[in-house]
């Protein structure tokens, strides 16, 4: 079934949480090893407009479809930030505009290229590079969407547990664009196939580890997928990958467990 664009910009909206008891965190506070994680992902969330911009100096931003859905992906991931902000407040961590500029200031002169090369790379490969660009994209949103869950299941905190699954339902639907989106141009393209392979294989890493530290990316790792159950987490999304024309056994997420030291390397 293809995803119908028209009824997601419709009943696209911003996640809400006025109805939940933010002042239980006074008095049940999250752990530090969950804050941390949670920093990390509101810092990836309110990245989210950077890479919009990298996305629309590519072909991409012909695709009238593409460009209704990045329109509304990113004001939901926006939001995303904003209730991922509120929750590391109430525990005094630093958030807001002071934070937003460190963390983009901390890129220096790789942010400031990274539009250009995106521009020149994707704009000489053509049409095809839209299927790499889709199929990041579910890569990403399923490791999010893994993420948010995993996370649910470590801390076991009622209001976080509400917020997360909120923030996973629109993860769901975003998942669903980019799949099927990659599917289908993956599918009618050997080409596409081969440059999406040689491009994930070489340049994807786990989302947020061009814009964190590498500790604070082995942490997030760590804490939520280091164990049995964690890795078979992993593969879980590994298989997803698996799933997509072409790319089968990249084995992309297990080998950023590798990378970072999460799991020893074969």
């Amino acid at each position: 079934m293809s995803f119908d664009i028209d009824h997601y910009a419709q009943t696209s909206t911003r996640i809400t949480w006025d109805d939940l008891d933010m002042d239980s965190f006074a008095t049940n506070p999250l752990s530090e090893d969950a804050l941390r994680c949670l920093s990390y992902m509101s810092d990836v969330e309110t990245h989210t407009v950077c890479y919009l911009r990298d996305l629309l100096v590519t072909p991409s931003h012909a695709d009238p479809e593409v460009t209704v859905f990045l329109t509304m992906w990113n004001l939901e991931e926006y939001w995303h930030g904003e209730v991922l902000d509120e929750v590391l407040e109430r525990h005094g961590v630093p958030t807001g505009p002071e934070h937003t500029r460190a963390v983009r200031t901390r890129l220096g002169w790789r942010d400031r290229v990274a539009p250009i090369k995106q521009s020149l790379l994707a704009n000489l490969i053509g049409e095809d590079f839209v299927a790499t660009h889709m199929a990041w994209g579910a890569i990403n949103e399923w490791c999010a969407h893994s993420a948010y869950t995993r996370l649910i299941r470590s801390e076991n905190h009622p209001v976080l547990t509400e917020i997360l699954r909120r923030i996973a339902k629109q993860e769901t639907r975003h998942v669903a664009f980019y799949n099927s989106q990659a599917r289908e141009r993956l599918q009618r393209s050997k080409k596409a196939q081969r440059i999406a392979r040689f491009a994930l294989s070489k340049a994807w890493g786990i989302v947020g580890s061009t814009l964190m530290p590498a500790p604070e990316v082995k942490h997030m790792l760590g804490y939520l997928y280091g164990g049995p159950d964690g890795l078979a987490e992993v593969r879980r999304v590994d298989a997803k990958i698996d799933g997509l024309p072409g790319q089968r056994g990249l084995h992309l997420v297990e080998n950023q467990l590798k990378k970072y030291g999460v799991i020893a390397a074969a």
